[in-house]
């Protein structure tokens, strides 16, 4: 099995060297062949790796598979922990960066027109952006497969600079130099908590390899660290790693990246948000779930931090107009939603939320890019509408993603979503009844702003111009067989993974759960079938709201937005002060810009001022030269060419030579 692993691993680096350097020889065909081949055969064995698990009930596997380096007794290695976990993850990733990569083809087919004529950037861009999905994938793969935490660091680090590739690939475009730059820092400010994690986990176990670490986690349980008056290791550990997590997984504060990655081509913004690098976070904690099963206060954290980003970011959807960031900050959201319910104890909801979340959100962005080739890469909703008889693919598809991810009945995020809520409702975690308010509260959310940018782009009468509204028609069949093929499991995928996940323990030793700590028990205990499920979510509070807000919204951005175009924007305008907030996204930009962008810059412009212009070039640089300079007129004036000068000077220094010698 471990040639079946590498395999699934280096299949994609292969298509991705191969296109990377060899992209201008093979031509545009061959690059995009060879890297959906690389990816097509790791999805084909991810997929027999996940059977395995389901039917033959296969054992995991742990091992080495090279070791780098032995440094005072503990090893730095390469190696793979294949369990149910990493099986669902792999399974996952490959196959939405397998449909994404057949889209890219239909996506990225005039992307010469994107560039300045005659920019050397251009050439050969379409090999080179197959080249960097194929690479994306391959990193996402190393990081869930990793079995130790120096290989979690590597995929860690390597999907953030892949992503800074792809978000700024447009490189002759100003915004996006800035948005990859952003997601960039951010990231790295992350990073920076992540390490000294894995830098505690190895002062502290003396070994970086999961199996061991988690091993001697309960001996540590009670252990503390002379840090503010004492602190408990295992928190210290679980919140630095967490803080990684923010960043990866877009969680506030650090969540500022996302949306402004919209600025790479659409294809990335799918891959990007639905399976592989914002929920890497998700993945580690869960993986993790040993460590933080001995830590109630960084689980509280994770808990309301998850919770708090739920709710807010789910708010600026509904002032957001760009196609592409109204699915972004729903991705914020839905992110919050599986952080909450890490936080809650519920692992296996939060990874179940991961997985159907991966197939809507994806489906959600590519009907997105569907949309603007459509509209000749305008994104803004308000002059789009009607778009539903020139599109009936696109149409259905964003309806069956669309209503995934408010949690309509029978849909896959209805299952994982209602089971994260019913989760941290029955948890006992500080800060529990404050995040089951917040995600309860964002079901009426996320069904407002889905269902506004529903129908403002599929419904009403066509706001374009004439020439667009002409040429409107459905995209090529690489563009709508990947979106048929997201839409099938958005559907059904819950149906099949519910009882298993949530109820009967699929996951087992993959996942570590205190019995204390076990917030899906009551789940478990009160089943009775997936219709008995969704008979008792009709009952509760997320699923009214979430109808009520999509009452809400047919009524005002589908009936009356009919008789009235510009309600939207009188909705915005009477919302006064709250929109503006919204607007400005509660105001972390211009924070960032002024505090720490500026701050930077203040900063520096002190350190060269008083550093290098007065201290270095002022006083030792030229300071010397003038200090020289004084010295030699000085001295100038002793040579004067008379020979009595001389001999004062002479007799002068005699008798100070002669009382130097006396006094000692």
């Amino acid at each position: 099995m471990q040639n079946v692993y590498l395999l699934i691993v280096l299949a994609p680096l292969v298509g991705a060297i191969v296109a990377g350097f060899f992209g201008g020889r093979i031509g545009r065909t061959w690059s995009h062949r060879v890297t959906i081949a690389g990816v097509g055969i790791s999805a084909v064995l991810s997929l027999w790796v996940l059977s395995r698990f389901i039917w033959q009930d296969a054992q995991p596997f742990n091992g080495p598979v090279y070791t780098w380096l032995v440094s005072d007794g503990m090893h730095l290695e390469v190696g793979f922990l294949v369990d149910r976990l990493t099986a669902m993850m792999m399974a996952t990733v490959t196959f939405v960066s397998l449909m994404v990569h057949v889209y890219t083809i239909g996506y990225m087919a005039d992307d010469e027109h994107n560039w300045p004529e005659g920019a050397l950037t251009g050439r050969n861009s379409y090999q080179r952006f197959f080249s960097y999905i194929s690479l994306f994938t391959f990193s996402m793969l190393m990081l869930v497969m990793s079995n130790n935490f120096l290989q979690l660091f590597f995929g860690w680090e390597a999907v953030g600079l892949v992503s800074y590739l792809l978000i700024g690939f447009w490189s002759t475009r100003e915004s996006a130099i800035f948005a990859n730059l952003k997601a960039f820092l951010v990231n790295r400010v992350g990073d920076f908590g992540f390490i000294l994690g894995i830098a505690a986990v190895a002062m502290y176990f003396g070994t970086l390899d999961y199996a061991s670490v988690f091993a001697k986690a309960p001996d540590l349980a009670d252990a503390q660290v002379a840090l503010f008056g004492g602190v408990s290791l295992m928190t210290l550990i679980c919140i630095l790693l967490f803080i990684g997590a923010m960043g990866k997984s877009a969680q506030v504060p650090l969540h500022v990246w996302l949306p402004d990655s919209m600025e790479g081509p659409t294809p990335i913004s799918a891959l990007i948000h639905a399976a592989t690098m914002v929920t890497a976070g998700i993945f580690m904690v869960a993986r993790m779930s040993p460590l933080y099963e001995l830590s109630t206060t960084a689980l509280s954290f994770v808990l309301l931090v998850g919770a708090v980003t739920a709710f807010f970011m789910g708010l600026i959807g509904l002032v957001q107009n760009d196609i592409k960031r109204v699915i972004a900050y729903s991705t914020l959201s839905q992110l919050g939603y599986m952080t909450a319910a890490l936080g809650a104890s519920a692992y296996a909801a939060g990874i179940f939320h991961l997985m159907t979340h991966a197939f809507f959100k994806a489906l959600l962005f590519l009907a997105a890019g569907s949309v603007i080739i459509a509209m000749h890469h305008d994104q803004d909703i308000r002059n789009m509408g009607g778009l539903r008889k020139y599109m009936p693919i696109t149409w259905i598809t964003a309806l069956i993603g669309s209503l995934a991810l408010i949690a309509f009945p029978g849909f896959s995020g209805f299952f994982s979503k209602d089971a994260i809520i019913e989760a941290v409702g029955d948890s006992h975690v500080f800060g529990s009844g404050l995040a089951w308010l917040l995600l309860t509260v964002g079901a009426l959310i996320t069904a407002l702003y889905s269902f506004r940018m529903y129908y403002l782009v599929f419904h009403g009468q066509p706001r374009m111009d004439e020439n667009t509204r002409s040429h409107l028609h459905e995209t090529p069949w690489v563009v709508t067989v990947p979106l048929i093929a997201l839409a099938v499991p958005s559907v059904f995928i819950g149906w099949f993974a519910i009882e298993p996940l949530l109820v009967k323990d699929w996951f087992g030793d993959a996942i570590f759960v205190l019995p204390e700590h076990n917030s899906l028990a009551h789940l478990a205990e009160h089943w009775h079938g997936q219709l008995a499920f969704i008979e008792h979510g009709m009952l509760g509070w997320p699923f009214w709201l979430a109808m009520s807000g999509l009452v809400l919204a047919t009524v005002v951005w589908l009936v009356m937005h009919t008789r009235n175009p510009a309600i939207d924007d009188q909705i915005q305008q009477k919302g006064g002060w709250v929109t503006r907030v919204l607007q400005d996204k509660y105001g972390f930009d211009d924070f960032n810009q002024k505090v720490f962008a500026g701050g930077g810059r203040d900063i520096g412009k002190f350190l060269w001022n008083a550093g290098d212009r007065t201290l270095i070039d002022g006083a030792i640089v030229n300071g010397s030269a003038r200090m020289v300079g004084y010295a030699a007129g000085v001295m100038r004036h002793l040579q004067t060419g008379y020979l009595y000068h001389y001999a004062i000077a002479m007799i002068i220094g005699l008798v100070a030579l002669l009382t130097l010698f006396v006094a000692l």
